[in-house]
């Protein structure tokens, strides 16, 4: 049996099986995608495959002339991408769909070879920590870039509701109403519950197919990108792969500002050199967000930077202990470093595209740190509805 005839047996049997009703948020762009080849990068678990095969089956065309393989599949070891790819096309083939593509060898040469000398559209996914070296390549493919489940989308599928994302400008602007809105669509208003349950649980979508197993689901998910990914994209020796986990681990367990760069490096048993590296790649994988002190941009100001985890989610799979601050730091820094540029500020917590400074705190958070602060803004947990400029901590999980 040809690599094609096992490649159509496996697509056969993925495409049968039952997928999400309700799409993600790039899946309309991804759809109308005009280009020759279009990419979807993002994290492991974050539902890539999901689109690829809800691609498929949206397609118009004959089930003879479409497919989808993984190059994590053992049937692709050592086996040239280009190949696959041509034969598939010299058989009728019109659409491909290719998962993992940073699996297989050579893979960019092998993707733009399909550019230059293929008729065929290709879909293809990979990981979020992988950097196409060629920008003669980068002119020839769209991409797009797919984040964890948002509050908006969370509350969609667990809720049953159609509910519209918003810009950043407009949910400080009218987010008295998007939140009453948004309350009012919800069939028991509780709003609060909901976001408090989406903090600990939902980011990844497989949280649907067995919530009782979505912390191990992390725990493997997290194992697979640093053993795998990771070690594969930066050739980490299999020696370093533990200290990696040990340094998300610590940054889990510590205040975003507690350790210093030194403090950290010893505590991880690295220097600060590889610390560096280290955080970089854990920041390629979206497993932690690396935000710098705003005056860093125009000095070489001494100041710490500010490590996160990439959701909230990511506390219940890492460490026992953990602060409600911190967590709700955590929480706004994924709902808007996707589309937004984050610094830390002196004044305030957050500095939002070099204009906006947001405070995070609790109900009761007062604008005292914020005295003189032009365009300033609280953003409070534990309230359903806010005034002026203290807004709501959960709205912000509806920018995409």
């Amino acid at each position: 049996m040809s690599i094609i005839e096992n490649s159509k047996r496996l697509y056969r049997l993925k495409v049968n099986q039952e997928l999400p009703q309700t799409p993600r948020y790039l899946f309309s762009d991804i759809v109308s995608s005009k280009a020759k080849l279009t990419a979807i990068y993002g994290s492991r678990g974050i539902g890539k495959t999901t689109i690829l095969m809800q691609l498929l089956k949206q397609s118009p065309l004959p089930q003879s002339q479409k497919l989808y393989i993984s190059c994590d599949h053992a049937m692709f070891q050592g086996v040239s991408l280009f190949d696959v790819v041509d034969e598939f096309s010299k058989k009728g083939g019109e659409l491909i769909c290719i998962d993992e593509v940073h699996e297989a060898e050579g893979f960019e040469q092998a993707l733009k070879s399909i550019y230059d000398f293929l008729d065929i559209k290709v879909f293809f996914t990979g990981s979020s920590a992988l950097h196409l070296t060629s920008p003669d390549f980068a002119r020839r493919y769209s991409r797009y870039h797919l984040y964890p489940l948002s509050f908006r989308e969370y509350l969609q599928i667990t809720q049953s509701v159609h509910l519209q994302h918003y810009s950043f400008k407009k949910i400080l602007k009218d987010h008295e109403n998007i939140a009453s809105n948004i309350i009012d669509v919800l069939e028991d208003k509780k709003i609060l519950k909901h976001f408090n349950a989406f903090l600990a649980q939902g980011a990844y979508p497989f949280y649907f197919e067995d919530e009782a197993r979505y912390v191990d689901r992390m725990n493997e998910t997290i194992n697979t990108i640093i053993q795998s990914d990771l070690s594969k994209i930066f050739s980490i020796s299999p020696d370093k792969i533990s200290t990696l986990k040990k340094l998300l681990i610590t940054i889990c367990v510590s205040e975003p500002l507690e350790m210093s760069v030194d403090k950290l490096a010893k505590t991880v048993g690295i220097t600060k050199v590889t610390l560096y590296k280290y955080i970089q790649y854990l920041g390629d994988a979206e497993l932690i967000y690396h935000v710098m002190h705003q005056g860093k941009r125009f000095a070489n100001i001494r100041k710490p930077d500010k490590l996160y985890l990439a959701n909230s989610n990511l506390f219940e799979a890492l460490c026992i202990s953990k602060s409600k601050g911190t967590v709700r730091e955590t929480f706004f820094a994924s709902a808007v470093a996707p589309g937004h540029s984050l610094h830390y500020v002196d004044q305030g917590d957050f500095l939002v595209d070099e204009e906006y400074t947001i405070e995070i705190g609790g109900k009761n958070k007062s604008f005292s740190q914020l005295k003189g602060v032009e365009n300033a803004f609280v953003a409070a947990d534990d309230i359903e509805l806010g005034t002026g400029r203290k807004i709501p901590l959960w709205v912000f999980g509806f920018l995409y």
